[in-house]
């Protein structure tokens, strides 16, 4: 139990770093309109689908089954 909620918090640092980096380095690259709003988009959506990832890990711990795609 403890090392799954170690490597929860591990991951989202990870993680937190990643998209830090990636929210200021985006700006930096001369793309047209629609891609940076569409990269962004996708970025955001990958996100999403971390954090319900953790909320589904952080409910098996306390005895919830989740099911769902992974």
């Amino acid at each position: 139990m403890i090392s799954t909620v170690l490597g929860i918090v591990f991951t989202l640092i990870v993680l937190g770093v990643i998209w830090w980096a990636i929210q200021q380095l985006l700006p930096l690259i001369p793309l047209p309109h629609p891609f940076g709003v569409i990269i962004k988009v996708i970025l955001t959506v990958l996100l999403v689908i971390v954090v319900l990832w953790v909320i589904a890990q952080l409910l098996g711990l306390g005895g919830v089954p989740v099911r769902g795609f992974w």
